[in-house]
Formats: C-alpha cells, structure tokens, sequence
C-alpha cells in the first residue's frame, strides 16, 4: 500500500485554522506524569505518531490511563512494573521513539533506575544524548552500556543536587535533568539551560506539583529537592511551528489565513523573522490574521547586504523553522542567506525544490542562498518523497503553491509531527488527496 499525499497546487486558500498542541511540549510533559502516584490531567496534547506512541509507551509501563476527550487525558502513575524495561517490546518501541529518552529522568527521580534502548528518529544528522546522560551522571547516576541489547542501564539510587554547567543549551537534555533533579537531595543549579517556553511550561506545571523551581525562563536554573510530588492539571501551548508553517502557507499561496489562538507572547523572534521575509501579519486579540499578498519583499540588513537567517537556542530562532523560511523565500522578491548551525543534513531537501523550479545554492551542508522568483514563475508539482518531519511540510507547502500535480511518498514522516494535516487543509480549500 503507498502512503502517500497528492496535491494540485496553485490555487489560494481561504479560511480559519486552529494550530495542534505542541508536540515538543508534549513529549516532556507525558513524561513527567511519571514523577507522582497522584492524578495528573493533560489537555490539548496533539494526536500525533510520536505523542501516541509516548501515551502508549506510558501504558506499557503500567501508568493507568484514561481519554477524557480527544485532545485530553488523565495519566495515573501510582504502579509501575520496572521490569518491562528489560523486555524486548520495550525495546522495540523505545528504540523506535527519539521521545523516549524523556521518560529516563522521571523514573530516575521517583525510583532510582530505568533503562534506555539506544534511541531512533529523525534523520537530521547527528543528534547527541550527551547532554542528558552527562547531566544524570553529575547527579549521581551510574550508567552501564550493555553493547550485546544494545541497552543503557541507569542506577541512580541516591541523587544528589549539584551545580551542572550543560555543554549545549539542549531542550530535551534540560527538561530530562530538571525532571531528575526535582526529587534529588539538596539544590541543583543548571547553567546554559535551555529557555525555551515549553521548558517554561514543564518547570511552571513542575512547580504546582510541589517542585522548587525558580529562574523559570532564564538560563540559570535552581531547583531544590523536594520529598515528593502531586497530581496537577495542565493545558499544553500551541505548536509554534505549525503557526509557523501556517504563516509560510498563506505567503506562498496569496491566501487569507486567520491562524486561531496562538499565544501570541510565546511565539518569540517568530513573527518577526517572517515580518522580515516581506510578510504582512496582524494581531487580532490572540488570533493572527495573514492577508492575501499578491508579492512580498525581503528585507535586507541596514547597510543593504542581504539578510540572513540562522537559528539559534531559544530566543533564537527555532531550527524547526528554517525549513519553512527557505521554502517561503524561493517565491520572495530579493535573496536571503538560510544558516542551519544546529543540525547537518537538514537543507538536504532543496534538491526537490530546485526539481520544482526554485533557484537555491546549496553552499554546503549548513547554508543556502535563496533567489526569489518574486512569484513570477510558480514552482511546478513533482514526485518526492519526504526526508523528515519540517522538511516533508517544507514541500508539502511548496506542492501547495506549484502549479500541477505534486506526489509526496513517506507522508509517516509529515504526520509524526502534524495531526490530520490534509483534513485541515481541505477545510481551508486544498485540493490534497490521500493515497
């Protein structure tokens, strides 16, 4: 059977759209319904591959769960059967998920093991657990590489505060070490942590549990230990790159878009890096409304030489969106320079843009120049196939604007990430069909 996303492109789109919950978020706050026997209440959590198989992974453990409505659950973690980390479905699904490692510093905390596969995912280059397994070590956890199952065994029976400088600012590895340390003896302090509003999300909802967390939204975290933790309840954020995605959407394809409900103050640098790229974008109350632009303009650095865009670690620009910018510049009037520092292989994709008809340089695995066909010549549908998650929607939208018919293969890829994606699309008047 193939799994794949046909689209008949160049038509403008038209309509409301309410962004999924934020699957980054999600992945760290499923996790921390771990860190209590109590009650914890969950809403807005994306219907997503990555988010399921975390949700189900948790039942695999013995968390008791129970659906409440689509978007919302209730997670009880009051008996949970250790040994299913050492059984071989727990290797298959942990190996399967990047996600899963989330789960390693609650089970550390509350009950001083857990065992890790080595973990699968996107292929975006090399993405380092370092950061996690270093920062779990300075609190006291011994691991042990077993190279015959492939399988990291964490023993942590006495965690202890400490000061913990993290050799990258990593979202993940942050999350994972606060989640260790809420229930460690005595203070730990992380410098170079990541600051992300997710993060923020974590260490607030940690914090009505009855964690001691203060420095939230800084890079120095200080977090005192306490005995135990409690049940709470807790509504996830918007995914900032779906509103992202969406912002993008509506340039390329001249389309109204109103995007519902964005929390607009947690989008950051977002907006503006957009703004940036020619688009017109307004706020109305906490809805932001992208009017239909026949063209739109790349800004250019004050003394004239072309803009670039580069991500960086949280209030940087994310990562997960230079996929879209560069897409959304090859229809721009001007040129723009797209840095990828934190990932290898993640512009590999422009090759299928350049099939497509976009002028794009790839300079190296890093950087590529973009030339706007200021929408002059449209982009023409083809055949790809979807490397990963933000670039599979970086074509997705650039199928939307070509003209013809475009197939996307390995659409598993798009919708790890992106909950009934051509469902909503339709609803806005894509002509996108499943095959």
């Amino acid at each position: 059977m193939i799994n794949a996303f046909e689209i008949r492109g160049g038509k403008p789109l038209k309509g409301e759209i309410v962004p999924q919950g934020a699957k980054n978020e999600a992945l760290q706050i499923l996790s921390a319904v771990l860190l209590t026997p109590e009650k914890v209440t969950i809403s807005n959590i994306p219907d997503i591959k990555d988010v399921n198989k975390l949700i189900e992974l948790l039942g695999d453990l013995g968390v008791e769960i129970n659906r409440l409505s689509k978007d919302t659950y209730e997670f009880s973690a009051k008996n949970i059967n250790l040994e299913f980390f050492q059984s071989q479905t727990f290797k298959a699904k942990g190996g399967s998920l990047r996600g899963s490692i989330m789960i390693v510093g609650p089970l550390l905390a509350r009950f001083g093991k857990a065992a890790i596969p080595k973990p699968g995912g996107d292929k975006i280059g090399r993405r380092r657990l370092d950061t996690h397994f270093l920062g779990f070590e300075k609190l006291g956890a011994k691991f042990v590489y077993n190279p015959d199952t492939n399988f990291f065994n964490v023993d942590a029976t006495q965690l202890e505060g400490t000061y913990i400088l993290l050799d990258e600012a990593s979202v993940t590895g942050t999350a994972n070490i606060v989640m260790a340390a809420v229930l460690a003896k005595g203070t730990t302090t992380i410098y170079n942590a990541a600051c992300e509003p997710y993060l923020q999300q974590l260490c607030k909802m940690l914090n009505r549990m009855g964690a001691k967390i203060s420095g939230i939204g800084s890079n120095l975290l200080t977090i005192e230990g306490v005995e135990s933790l409690g049940g709470t309840t807790h509504k996830m954020l918007p995914d900032m790159i779906e509103i992202g995605s969406f912002i993008g959407l509506a340039a390329m394809t001249g389309s109204e878009i109103t995007i519902k409900d964005v929390c607009y103050k947690e989008l950051g640098i977002i907006p503006s890096v957009f703004a940036r790229l020619g688009i017109k974008m307004e706020l109305r109350g906490d809805d932001l409304f992208i009017p239909a632009q026949e063209s739109y303009e790349i800004d250019t650095f004050i003394d004239g030489s072309i803009l670039t865009v580069a991500d960086a670690p949280w209030p940087g620009f994310t990562p997960d969106l230079l996929s879209i910018v560069l897409v959304v510049a090859t229809q721009a009037k001007g040129s723009v320079l797209i840095h990828q520092k934190m990932f290898e292989s993640r512009l590999f994709f422009v090759d299928k843009l350049i099939d497509m008809g976009a002028q794009i340089i790839l300079c190296d695995p890093h950087r590529a120049t973009v030339i706007g066909l200021d929408k002059k010549y449209q982009l023409k549908g083809i055949e790809m196939t979807s490397p990963d998650i933000r670039a599979g929607v970086s074509l997705l939208i650039a199928a939307l604007s070509a003209s013809g018919k475009s197939i996307i293969h390995n659409i598993e890829q798009i919708e790890r990430g992106y909950q009934d994606i051509d469902t909503r699309l339709k609803a806005l008047g894509a002509d996108i069909r499943r095959l």
